[in-house]
């Protein structure tokens, strides 16, 4: 287990001089949400944690890419303030692992995905070269491209082992509603209202039972700012139907919400045409006993699709119809599949000539997560 930068150095040279691939880990949460890694070992982040610095006067933070986002909530919430993230899974997922896949849950849409959030970093490339990008500080941009590259490139260019991110003051006061309320009338009082939510997610009516919120479809609106403020907007939802305040732990209990080895498939759109994609998605997953919810200020919707089956190769087969009918409604991208159906349903992410010059500059001879996105080289 790699618990420093010099550690991390020493197993990529070493592997490199063998030629021997490696899998990236943090917590392992994310283990099942890329296509299949050629990997034949593992280069486990998850002892190299803690916070390095917290300057919360300047609202910022160093910590070590292990450092689960949980350990993030505690260290910052007692400064009252926070690290607007929040993607889907449980928190025990780490910090790197986070910027690795760019992932982010219905905060992005107030406050932005991770690319918004990373000041700065250091990586190790696929050559044991340390890389520093960024600064630990709002003001300092140097190397922002660099940042921004490896944001999102599951570790394909270079190993996080320390990134600097840019926090947020708590609200004053939240609060969560939950209405149950058709996709269009959501939006248009998305659109219309002069209270903008810090989160508001559409649940299906599947997810809204299992979230004991309702069940139909249900839009849940998390509220922060002043009492004042926060009472206003609270009143003015109102007028979407009836609405009742639910406990502010059903946001954790949506970003865990996906069971695991489920098959997940991530549909975009314009904002104004989201409504209409998640009429036509939504009735495909709850047909498949799925589930699915929507940030529509986004124009995201995310299908959740059971697997599992006596039979694999029915099951596949299922997969594959219901899959190609969400991909057809859609800008679509595949989060999570069982192993055998990537490379019959999902084409390479990163066999472009420019992607692949960027590659052999930092990971010539691919030993980072070799295949997690799908590269033909």
């Amino acid at each position: 287990m790699a618990d420093t930068t010099r550690a991390v150095v020493d197993q990529i040279r070493a592997a490199n001089a063998s030629r021997t691939p490696l899998r990236v880990r943090g917590a392992g949460r994310w283990l099942d949400a890329g296509r299949p890694c050629r990997a034949s070992e593992t280069l486990d982040l998850g002892a190299d944690s803690g916070v390095v610095e917290y300057e919360p006067g300047d609202l910022t933070l160093t910590a070590r890419a292990g450092t689960s986002l949980a350990e993030l909530g505690r260290v910052t919430r007692a400064e009252g303030q926070w690290l607007p993230l929040h993607p889907m899974g449980p928190d025990e997922g780490t910090l790197g692992a986070t910027i690795a896949t760019a992932s982010c849950g219905p905060l992005a849409s107030a406050f932005g995905t991770p690319r918004d959030h990373v000041l700065g970093c250091e990586l190790v490339t696929g050559t044991g070269d340390v890389v520093r990008a960024g600064g630990r500080v709002v003001k300092n941009v140097a190397g922002f491209d660099l940042v921004r590259l490896n944001t999102g490139a599951w570790g394909t260019l270079g190993v996080l082992t320390e990134l600097s991110v840019r926090l947020r003051a708590l609200p004053e006061v939240e609060r969560t509603l939950a209405v149950e309320v058709g996709a269009s009338e959501a939006w248009q009082w998305l659109r219309a209202s002069e209270f903008t939510p810090i989160a508001a997610e559409l649940t299906s009516a599947g997810l809204a039972a299992m979230l004991g919120i309702g069940s139909a479809a249900t839009l849940l609106l998390r509220f922060g700012g002043n009492e004042a403020l926060v009472r206003a907007a609270t009143e003015s939802a109102s007028s979407l139907g009836t609405s009742r305040e639910v406990n502010a732990v059903v946001w954790d209990a949506v970003a865990a919400s996906e069971p695991q080895g489920s098959a997940v498939i991530r549909l975009s759109t314009a904002p104004s045409r989201a409504a209409a994609l998640w009429d036509r998605a939504a009735s495909i997953v709850e047909r498949a006993h799925g589930s699915a919810h929507a940030t529509l200020q986004r124009g995201v919707v995310r299908c959740v699709l059971p697997v599992g089956g006596a039979d694999e190769e029915e099951e596949h087969a299922r997969l594959r119809g219901m899959i190609g009918a969400l991909q057809n409604l859609g800008t679509a991208v595949v989060e999570r599949l069982p192993a055998p159906l990537w490379a019959s349903l999902v084409p390479p992410a990163a066999v472009d000539p420019l992607s692949v010059g960027v590659r052999d500059a930092f990971d010539p001879h691919r030993i980072l997560n070799p295949g997690i996105l799908g590269e033909l080289l």
